[in-house]
């Protein structure tokens, strides 16, 4: 250990991180359970490939409407 090594440094969030798991020790997995809620989705490649068939290409400049035939 080198002669004019400092402490660790830990700033005050890190602190309140650590404080919090320590008395909340299943904290992790309720975060994965929470995620998994909202954003952990099984892909359905059909569905993905029935979406970009039906896509409709953007005009080029969307505040004049196309002419419409008469």
């Amino acid at each position: 250990m080198p002669f004019f090594r400092r402490p660790d440094y830990a700033s005050e969030t890190t602190q309140f991180l650590h404080s919090l798991t320590e008395k909340n020790p299943n904290l992790p997995a309720e975060q994965l359970a929470g995620r998994a809620l909202l954003w952990d989705k099984a892909i359905d490649p059909q569905l993905q490939a029935e979406f970009k068939a039906g896509r409709v290409d953007q005009t080029p400049y969307v505040y004049i409407p196309k002419k419409q035939a008469a």
